[in-house]
């Protein structure tokens, strides 16, 4: 159970922060980095939600996804391998790659790539896709990073890219690119 007493602990004022196994980092350091990232991912797709409220697929979709960003954000905050501790496994990859494949099921193939846009939520799906690829990124470069948190964020900008798709009318609003420009 977590239990937070105090929310104002002055411990970062100086430029470093704790782990999960105690060590000090600086607020800079890669992994920290990282972290920052999944959390931000996290807002966003909170903010997601607000679009999906009406459709209870998605937004359960949705609320599995960001308990699982919670979760991956332990496993990030406690390096190597060690104790027993909050790790990403394969089970919440194999998930999302499941709803990946039903959502993609019912869509009509793509003859163009999309642009971010289309309705409300599909803008918004993207704009957590491209924040989920900056957190992969920060990821990948985390030293003693458990492989399975760079598998999750990568299905998980897939998951975003399909679910967006779907939040497009299931693809009839999206947004076509045109190459060269509109004229």
């Amino acid at each position: 159970m977590v239990r937070i007493d105090r929310v104002v602990t002055r411990g970062g004022d100086g430029g470093e922060t704790s782990l999960g196994d105690g060590a000090r980092v600086r607020k800079d350091s890669p992994r920290i980095e990282a972290i920052g990232s999944v959390d931000e991912a996290n807002a966003i797709i909170g903010v997601l939600r607000l679009h999906t409220r009406d459709q209870p697929d998605a937004d359960a979709m949705l609320a599995r996804i960001q308990n699982d960003l919670f979760d991956l954000g332990a496993d990030l905050c406690v390096p190597g391998e060690g104790g027993a501790r909050l790790r990403m496994t394969e089970k919440p990859i194999l998930r999302l790659e499941a709803e990946v494949e039903a959502m993609n099921a019912a869509l009509p193939a793509l003859t163009s790539f999309i642009l971010p846009g289309g309705s409300a939520g599909a803008a918004h799906a993207h704009a957590a896709r491209v924040v989920v690829r900056r957190a992969e990124r920060a990821a990948i470069g985390v030293e003693e990073v458990n492989p399975a948190v760079c598998r999750y964020l990568n299905r998980l900008s897939d998951h975003l890219f399909v679910l967006a798709r779907v939040l497009n009318g299931h693809g009839a609003a999206d947004v076509l690119w045109v190459p060269g420009g509109a004229g």
